[in-house]
């Protein structure tokens, strides 16, 4: 395989990609582990989500007045 004059520039350039991707892979990981852990905390503590109590009213069902 010959990639002319231009080789290293090439190959530079995807082991840059393959580096940054790497990266932004483990921090993803990483950040999804911190995140899990301190919502698990938080529940642990009773601290409920402001999006369950949402979903709690509007499963509620409304009372409606009838128009006499």
């Amino acid at each position: 395989m010959d990639l002319g004059p231009h080789a290293i520039f090439i190959v530079a350039s995807y082991a840059a990609t393959a580096i940054i991707l790497a990266f932004l892979i483990g921090w993803i990981m990483i950040e999804s582990r911190t995140l899990r852990r301190t919502i698990a905390e938080l529940d642990a503590r009773g601290i409920t989500r402001r999006s369950d109590d949402r979903k709690a009213t509007a499963q509620k069902p409304a009372a409606h007045a009838s128009a006499a």
